[in-house]
């Protein structure tokens, strides 16, 4: 059933508790893991020109990291791992991704934890409400707020 996850990753040390629940299902399904960090674009709107290529440098370093890090640990699992650096908008990118490698599952973290909101995060939502493969969202603003406690 699941043969490829596709897990995003923002390189938070709350995606950690993400991680582990795409490692638990491609362990027991023996799925591929594509790992992807998306460098949001939109971020660059406000930036004088001169400035957007050192941004861009520094979140591609940001993304290897970040990539690197995921992947050694499904190495370290014996899964199958591939990695994935994009750049533009999140939601659009990772929808793209999954369709591009064929993916059965979106494994991805969410920030909405606020009832009286959104239930997810406006990127998680959108691919939610857009995508064409399950997409399993794991709640990590705890994580996000006791990771900053440390």
């Amino acid at each position: 059933m699941y043969d490829t996850v596709l897990l995003p990753t923002d390189g938070s040390e709350a995606m950690e508790t993400v991680v582990e629940h795409a490692r638990d299902i491609a362990e027991r399904r023996g799925a591929d893991v594509h790992v992807l960090y998306v460098v949001d674009d939109r971020a660059f709107l406000t930036l004088d020109d001169d400035r957007i290529p050192e941004v861009t440098d520094g979140l591609q370093a940001e993304g290897e990291r970040a990539t690197d890090a995921v992947a050694s640990d499904f190495d370290a699992a014996a899964v199958s791992v591939s990695t994935e650096i994009r750049e533009g908008n999140p939601a659009d990118e990772i929808l793209a991704v999954a369709d591009e490698r064929d993916a059965d599952l979106v494994v991805m973290g969410s920030h909405g934890s606020d009832p009286t909101r959104n239930m997810l995060g406006s990127v998680s939502q959108k691919v939610v409400t857009l995508s064409s493969v399950p997409v399993l969202t794991v709640d990590i603003a705890d994580a996000d707020s006791s990771a900053g406690d440390n």
